[in-house]
């Protein structure tokens, strides 16, 4: 399948990997879900620029089919939280379980988009996404005159239309049902909980750009009840965390092959961001005392050691599980396999 506007991107399965920032996102991933014939992001927003460019040039050893690359774009602020005691003390419990030093506030390094960006210029994968808000003008241009598509990434009908006014080419529909950090940054997080359906559906009537739909898509059922609403593709994320191309650490598989149902909850425990994870001893604390969580990215930089720490000590309890709320029906297949699967499905739905 290859739609009109969305024609570089040369998908065979309007299926799409979505970019699983922190540690899933492997070149190996992303490759074999190109290889397949879908197209997949690499999640670069926590990578350094020298990161982005080795694992785009892993990528590009495993597969000469198009693939794009996905950044943070806003929402980044370094001034220094006023209090932190509470936060402090929090963390305290969970350092000293896991062998850490107490915890110290971080000072938060500059935005590091700008530099990632230019990483992703000279690099002119097919297709470049954003979530945490718009980029600046300049960044949009200069991604469109090396023939680079833009998608943000939008979680109400009034943010697709700021990101089209703003000339991307593409909207991604965040909906409700995703997993991880919530893309909204115009409205309230309560505004920008739209089920994944009627979100693509009011965002095809607020502008005319191609959209794609990610949220709680897990089967190729789910991708055709997508396509049924008006998107040209489906993002799936939590779908491929199992994959073993991923690079979730172990004890985070375990925690989504076991979840029988949807366990997820929004906390801002891990980021100071609302996001979408499996519930456990962090979300169930941390929620309860929202006092002692720092806003982003101070909180992210404050709770990195100890979820490094977790994944190595296997503690799932610790580590920040993100997942949509179609968990229960992960796979723990290959990512080729789990394509292909995808694919009959949408055949025959």
């Amino acid at each position: 399948m290859r739609p009109g506007p969305l024609a570089p991107l040369a998908f065979d399965h309007p299926i799409m990997l979505a970019p699983l920032g922190g540690g899933p996102s492997t070149p190996e991933l992303v490759a074999a879900v190109s290889n397949a014939g879908g197209f997949a992001f690499l999640g670069a927003p926590y990578l350094s620029p020298e990161q982005i460019r080795e694992s785009i040039r892993r990528i590009r050893s495993l597969t000469s089919r198009p693939f794009g690359v996905n950044l943070f774009a806003g929402g980044w602020s370094r001034e220094r939280p006023a209090d932190a005691k509470a936060a402090l003390s929090l963390l305290a419990g969970y350092h000293a379980r896991l062998g850490l030093p107490l915890p110290a506030l971080p000072d938060v390094p500059p935005d590091p988009f700008p530099a990632q960006l230019e990483e992703v210029l000279d690099a002119r994968p097919a297709a470049f996404s954003f979530t945490f808000g718009i980029p600046p003008s300049e960044a949009l241009q200069a991604l469109r005159s090396r023939g680079i598509l833009t998608f943000g990434t939008a979680t109400c009908a009034r943010e697709a239309r700021q990101l089209a006014s703003a000339g991307v080419d593409g909207i991604v529909a965040q909906g409700a049902e995703a997993g991880g950090h919530r893309g909204t940054f115009s409205v309230s997080l309560e505004e920008g909980l739209v089920p994944t359906l009627l979100l693509v559906a009011e965002i095809r009537r607020a502008v005319s750009l191609p959209v794609v739909a990610t949220g709680g898509i897990m089967d190729g059922r789910d991708v055709r009840a997508s396509l049924d609403a008006g998107a040209v593709a489906a993002q799936l994320g939590t779908a491929f965390l199992a994959c073993p191309e991923s690079g979730a650490p172990a004890a985070y598989k375990r925690a989504l092959l076991s979840a029988g149902r949807d366990t997820t909850v929004l906390t801002r425990a891990f980021s100071g961001r609302w996001a979408r994870g499996l519930a456990n001893e962090v979300t169930v604390v941390g929620e309860a005392r929202p006092e002692a969580i720092l806003p982003y990215p101070a909180q992210n930089q404050l709770t990195r050691a100890m979820r490094q720490a977790a994944a190595r000590e296997d503690e799932a309890g610790l580590l920040s599980l993100w997942a949509g709320q179609g968990v229960a029906r992960i796979r723990p297949l290959p990512a080729s396999d789990l394509l292909r699967a995808l694919a009959d499905e949408l055949g025959r739905a």
